[in-house]
């Protein structure tokens, strides 16, 4: 008998994984610009279309009403039908969406518009985060994740500072919007890019199989273990605390602390400039160094003063910001990338989908909350004390998670790098 020649594929370069990681991030921040692409447009809105406060309001609130579902049944599709197909759709529906928000002046076809790109937009983000965490494992996984973050919040300061770069646009309501359908169509084109490079990797080299659900059953939701409830619920808590306090931040800095709104605007934004520098960090040394828990319990404790310290005192915005900043660069990193580590890969897509279609209900729900206490005390301080007590919170879900991850049953979330060398080598 004659020997078979077996040909054995190679594994997928790093560069070709940051290829894919720089391509599907591109589709991110197309989708992080169309979303805050309303803020800029508010007074053209009021001024060019008599749009009132609640109209325009609207716009952004109606692309939560989709989510609270549909990301769950979009993580379940990605699972079902797979990342390719799942992201093109998603992507598909973001383009949709902003164009027709650009189309019609409108109220209802804009309404209309930002509902269509709000029942791809969040699937999307699923989707992406469902990619790199089967792209990426061990020392590259928070890293990649925090690149990702990165380029997304890139599109929302983009957006939210076109008036400055882009002020020529600004002489009509249309114009920014059209720039937001073009940042919608470098997301579908990355995706499409994102399609090949994946469909020629899985000819060409040797990759990990990802097992798919053959059936759906929504009872398996229901079997996470609990350390995935505990980020679940941390995730809840801190983004709770964060996007309802940018809702009335600058509102609060300059009622509170007499602050132009030029310098509010600007004090709210450092969240996202320090997140875009510093997620990838703090991703890549929790790679290195583990310890994951400790890390998400220092970034809820970091965020239980700050609201205080700006409802009580006259402390420099600067440093509780800066301390805000640190807590929304350092768990974002470390949260959602721990989900890769703790759930079997063919339920990620559902994993991440229900962690959140949750996020999305506590987003809508603290930002009805906080509105209605501002309004309840005629002031701010009922509301800073719910954003304190969500932190405290979320650094007991923290050290629930720590105390589960440190048992037997633990899902190796707290190891880093060099452990996980050395338990490999033993």
């Amino acid at each position: 008998m004659g020997t078979q020649n077996i040909l054995i594929k190679p594994e997928p370069s790093k560069l070709f994984r940051w290829i894919i990681l720089l391509f599907i991030s591109l589709a991110m921040f197309g989708n992080y610009y169309v979303y805050d692409s309303i803020s800029p447009l508010a007074d053209l809105l009021s001024k060019q279309l008599h749009f009132s406060d609640s109209d325009i309001g609207l716009l952004n609130a109606i692309y939560s009403i989709p989510n609270v579902f549909m990301v769950l049944i979009g993580g379940i599709i990605i699972d079902k039908i797979g990342t390719r197909i799942s992201t093109f759709i998603f992507a598909l529906l973001c383009l949709a969406g902003a164009a027709l928000t650009a189309s019609s002046g409108t109220l209802t076809i804009m309404a209309a518009g930002r509902l269509i790109f709000g029942l791809g937009a969040e699937s999307l983000i699923v989707a992406v985060t469902t990619i790199i965490g089967r792209w990426f494992k061990g020392k590259e996984l928070s890293f990649a994740f925090g690149l990702n973050l990165t380029l997304a919040r890139l599109g929302s300061f983009a957006a939210l500072n076109s008036p400055t770069w882009g002020q020529s646009f600004y002489s009509n309501w249309q114009m920014p919007l059209m720039v937001s359908v073009a940042t919608a169509t470098i997301s579908i084109v990355s995706v499409v890019v994102y399609w090949g490079l994946d469909s020629y990797a899985e000819k060409k080299f040797t990759l990990r199989a990802v097992q798919k659900q053959d059936e759906i059953h929504f009872k398996e939701i229901f079997s996470f273990t609990k350390s995935y409830w505990f980020v679940v619920m941390l995730c809840v808590t801190f983004y709770s605390g964060i996007f309802p306090f940018q809702t009335f931040a600058v509102k609060f800095f300059m009622e509170v602390h007499g602050t132009t709104r030029e310098f509010g605007g600007f004090l709210s934004s450092m969240l996202t400039l320090s997140a875009m520098i510093l997620t990838p960090l703090f991703g890549l040394f929790a790679d290195y160094y583990g310890k994951r828990s400790m890390l998400m319990m220092i970034g809820s404790l970091l965020l239980i003063p700050v609201y205080l310290l700006m409802a009580y005192t006259h402390i420099s915005l600067y440093i509780p910001m800066a301390v805000m900043g640190l807590s929304f660069s350092l768990i974002p990193a470390v949260m959602w990338p721990s989900v890769a580590i703790i759930v079997e890969e063919s339920k990620l897509g559902t994993a991440y989908g229900l962690m959140t279609m949750i996020q999305n209900i506590g987003l809508a729900g603290f930002n009805l909350l906080i509105g209605w206490a501002n309004d309840l005390s005629g002031g701010y301080t009922m509301g800073m004390w719910i954003f304190s007590i969500l932190g405290f919170l979320g650094m007991l879900f923290s050290f629930l998670l720590r105390k589960a991850e440190t048992g037997s049953h633990g899902h190796g979330l707290e190891k880093g790098m060099s452990k996980k060398i050395q338990v490999s080598e033993s």
